[in-house]
């Protein structure tokens, strides 16, 4: 088994060293389990602290590139507020208190961005699932004098006889 020595202050070096050492055991251990034969084990190199500095150096900037720093916290308006009305016993009104909320004109505007519905808000349809009825228009103005494309319901003798059947048992049910 290959084993590291960490001499330094670093409590990184410290981690690295420890992550090195169990992954070398572990891919020893591994060919040991699978019948490879492991590779006769070399000289063991002293941690370089330079490289593991540049290695760290390097990975810090790659989060710093990828990470935004946010120093504008605002309410998520997207997510359902729910709104406490003040106590029953108080006699202080809510606008002469000194410490009243004041409101941001761009929070306002982007709350009531969020509480429009999708037609309002956008000119076409997002997704497939939008363009389902995202036109309500209909395409041809109705005309109720052209028979081709108006057909009201109509009685017929039929109808009339059914519709009087139909109240004959219903106030029988509800006289019983």
């Amino acid at each position: 088994v290959v084993s590291t020595q960490s001499t330094g202050s670093s409590g990184i070096n410290a981690e690295y060293g420890e992550f090195l050492n169990y992954y070398t055991n572990y891919y020893y251990k591994s060919n040991l389990s699978s019948g490879k034969m492991a590779k006769p084990a070399k000289e063991v190199v002293p941690l370089n602290f330079v490289h593991q500095n540049a290695i760290l150096c390097e990975t810090i900037k790659k989060e710093q590139r990828h990470q935004k720093l946010h120093k504008d916290y605002r309410v998520n308006p997207f997510k359902k507020m729910h709104v406490l009305a003040s106590k029953p016993n108080s006699n202080v009104e809510d606008d002469t208190q000194e410490d009243a909320p004041v409101f941001d004109d761009q929070y306002i505007n982007i709350f009531k961005k969020a509480r429009e519905v999708p037609t309002e808000k956008y000119e076409y349809p997002q997704t497939e699932s939008q363009g389902y009825g995202w036109f309500t228009t209909p395409l041809i103005d109705s005309d109720r004098s052209d028979i081709r494309l108006h057909h009201p319901r109509t009685m017929s003798e039929v109808t009339k006889y059914m519709d009087a059947a139909w109240r004959l048992k219903e106030q029988s049910e509800n006289m019983q």
